[in-house]
């Protein structure tokens, strides 16, 4: 081995890697069949996607004389539903009919970077391994991580080389923002809720959805999140007087949602296309803008660097709860346009009921991303609860936008 080959892996220098680390997010392709790209981090901040979470750290792999920077990964730990059961009596002892959460701490792999002309050379393994002990050293009881389904040498690498199973296929959906605003159903109100009610009414009725995340109150609070929003009938009224009083007498249908604004993250872009269909595309806009009554579904400017809204918390009651999810993506369309950003972005649970409603073209997204996880812990808080990993999937999956 040359002199300055061996590879060396280590914390990130936030000020002195920026460079490294934006020239090695623009070599690697991510996304559904490689359609889209990770373009950067927005004011060169390498370390922006994690530091919204409780803990977190990124390491880079360098190599050289130059120690060149060929390798990178993000990764972070917090608290989450693994699963439910009834909760005791305080009084008596003995259980009652109520399903509590219960939690367990996790860790999650994200941004696994390796330079394409230094792959096969076991550096992704040494990444991992690194980020594993600093998991364990933390705490962690599981570590998951997301890929694309046919992202070979990804899967590989988690499941034959680092003790990873197949554990979820949620299904990423992308919506284009038009050039005109999309209607939002008469028969629905929306409201907007402050932090507070959203987080009441998410640990009330969502926290037994599997990840639901403990410190739900820092993500409903972080200057990314735009808001929660709440979906009610019309003849509901519009006056909302607090999550207790909802949640002690809510209508017989309703929905939410929150949105994160990622733009402010990073930014992606769709490459590989012709010219001829970015005349096309762009033909679909100047009609879109000249013509806006006329609705036609126009693709947005995504063949440059573009950014997106992402849709968390989806949830509902009721046997119209699809109606008023459908109103709320509507909403979620218009607030996307008005801050300028080209595409929605939600993630949910293969077999979530609200799927129906959640409008998306299947060009730009995937049907199934899939999940893997591993166990890092011997023991656990709660024994009741066995091994996660080999848990069967439920109908709701709640994706942190602090991991997206």
């Amino acid at each position: 081995m040359e002199e300055g080959s061996a590879v060396v892996v280590r914390e990130l220098d936030a000020e002195r890697d920026c460079s490294g680390v934006e020239a090695l997010e623009r070599l690697c392709e991510v996304g559904p069949s490689g359609k889209m790209s990770l373009f950067t981090d927005m004011m060169g901040d390498p370390i922006c996607r994690v530091r919204h979470s409780p803990a977190y750290l990124m390491l880079v792999a360098e190599m050289g004389v130059e120690r060149e920077i060929v390798g990178l990964i993000r990764g972070c730990v917090k608290i989450v539903t693994c699963g439910k059961k009834l909760a005791r009596n305080a009084k008596s002892g003995t259980q009652s009919s109520v399903l509590v959460p219960v939690y367990t701490k996790v860790a999650y792999i994200l941004g696994l970077r390796v330079s394409p002309s230094h792959r096969r050379m076991g550096i992704g393994l040494k990444l991992v391994s690194r980020m594993e002990a600093w998991f364990r050293e933390n705490g962690a009881e599981y570590s998951y991580m997301a890929t694309e389904k046919d992202n070979e040498a990804s899967v590989k690498l988690f499941t034959d080389r680092c003790g990873y199973s197949k554990f979820r296929t949620p299904s990423l959906l992308v919506q284009p923002v038009y050039a005109h605003r999309v209607g939002v159903s008469k028969q629905v109100t929306i409201i907007k809720l402050s932090p507070r009610d959203a987080e009441s009414i998410y640990r009330r009725r969502f926290a037994t959805t599997e990840f639901f995340p403990r410190d739900i109150d820092s993500v409903l609070t972080n200057k990314l999140s735009l808001g929660t929003f709440l979906a009610v009938p019309v003849e509901a009224g519009e006056i909302f007087a607090g999550a207790e009083r909802f949640l002690a007498n809510p209508p017989e249908s309703w929905a939410m949602l929150s949105v994160w604004n990622s733009k402010e993250v990073f930014k992606l872009e769709v490459r590989g296309v012709s010219w001829l269909k970015r005349g096309l595309a762009k033909t679909t806009r100047l009609v879109d803008r000249a013509l806006p009554w006329l609705r036609v579904p126009s693709v947005p400017e995504v063949f440059q660097p573009f950014g997106f809204h992402f849709l968390y918390g989806l949830g509902g009651c009721g046997a119209r709860k699809v109606g008023m999810m459908r109103a709320l993506c509507s909403h979620a369309h218009n607030l996307a346009k008005d801050h300028g950003c080209s595409v929605v972005v939600t993630e949910v649970a293969s077999c979530e009921p609200l799927r129906l409603a959640i409008p998306y073209w299947k060009k730009l997204s995937c049907a199934e991303d899939l999940w893997c996880i591993k166990r890092l812990a011997e023991d656990y808080s709660d024994g009741s609860l066995g091994d996660w990993t080999k848990a069967p999937p439920g109908p709701s999956i709640f994706v942190d936008p602090r991991e997206i």
